[in-house]
């Protein structure tokens, strides 16, 4: 029996799993992700939390094909230039990691990217070589799945949905410095984003009044028939069906995958997705399926995993 190891370094914990080279997962854990002095301690951690669980189970070197390790900044040929969230600026990840677990090798990628080859793996476009994964979280992410293999592009930033231009006539700013990128109106604050500027316009009675707006209380709203947060929920769809729908003409996905927080919404997100898919998608991809991830936090690691298998 051979095993590998997938790991999710996130700003706040370390996700990781233990998996069998057939894609069984074993065990998952986390660690503390130790962001003071530059992140100079990430690494070292996931590498003694790694080598304990081996011992642990009685696991050799030589029975473990290897660690792969999702980021959370563009990675290219397993080298970070710069990683906010977690203090790093240049870091040669993949030379550190095998150089802490000698005899074992390692294979990183950009977080997004990774979870999306863990969802075409195990998940919701299992079966699929040809794959969109958008993530909705605080900002939104994503990873394009090319016959199989990750689009990490040049720098290693392929598959940054979140910041395609979506409107051109945004005066306010993205995190990244730019105007009008998609994160701006479909990620958990961009919703909320639309929300309040919907809400500082005149408007019927709406069950939004008095809430702490968030996606969760306009998609709970929309559940309820309120026609405002209705309202948003088209505004919100029109934003990210469109530009999926420019997605799906370059890339020709059999499936999209729509995960992150924002998903936990469920079925009811998906026509909002789908209608302004449909009616801006080229002929050739209008039986590009749009579905909901179904790994939800374990994505990463089993995405991870994937790179070592």
């Amino acid at each position: 029996m051979k095993y590998c190891f997938g790991v999710d370094i996130g700003g706040t914990t370390v996700k990781m799993g233990l998996f069998s080279t057939t894609g069984d997962l074993y065990e998952k854990w986390e660690i503390k992700t130790r962001t003071e002095n530059e992140g100079r301690q990430v690494l070292p951690d996931i590498a003694a939390s790694i080598r304990g669980k081996m011992e642990e189970k009685g696991i050799s070197t030589v029975e473990t094909a290897g660690v792969g390790v999702g980021v959370p900044a563009p990675v290219r040929e397993g080298v970070v230039k710069n990683s906010a969230n977690i203090g790093w600026g240049y870091k040669n990840v993949k030379k550190e990691m095998e150089e802490l677990l000698p005899g074992i090798r390692a294979e990183i990628g950009n977080d997004a990217n990774v979870a999306a080859l863990g969802e075409m793996w195990l998940g919701a476009g299992k079966g699929c070589s040809d794959m969109i994964m958008v993530t909705l979280g605080t900002g939104v992410g994503g990873g394009v799945i090319c016959h199989g293999q990750i689009i990490a592009g040049a720098n290693g930033a392929g598959g940054e949905i979140g910041h395609i231009c979506v409107n051109y006539n945004e005066t306010e700013k993205c995190g990244c410095g730019k105007t009008g990128c998609l994160e701006q109106y479909a990620s958990a604050t961009g919703i909320a984003r639309l929300a309040k500027l919907r809400l500082a316009k005149p408007h019927e009675k709406t069950i939004l009044e008095g809430k702490n707006l968030s996606a969760k209380s306009v998609f709970d709203a929309v559940k309820k028939g309120d026609r405002i947060a209705t309202e948003i929920a088209e505004e919100f769809g029109a934003y990210l069906g469109h530009a999926l729908a420019n997605m799906a003409v370059i890339t020709d996905p059999e499936r999209i995958v729509i995960g992150g927080g924002v998903s936990n919404a469920g079925p009811a997100l998906l026509p909002f997705i789908e209608k302004p898919f449909q009616e801006k998608t080229f002929f050739a991809n209008k039986d590009t399926k749009i579905v909901l991830a179904t790994l939800g936090n374990d994505a990463g690691i089993c995405g991870a995993a994937r790179m070592i298998l």
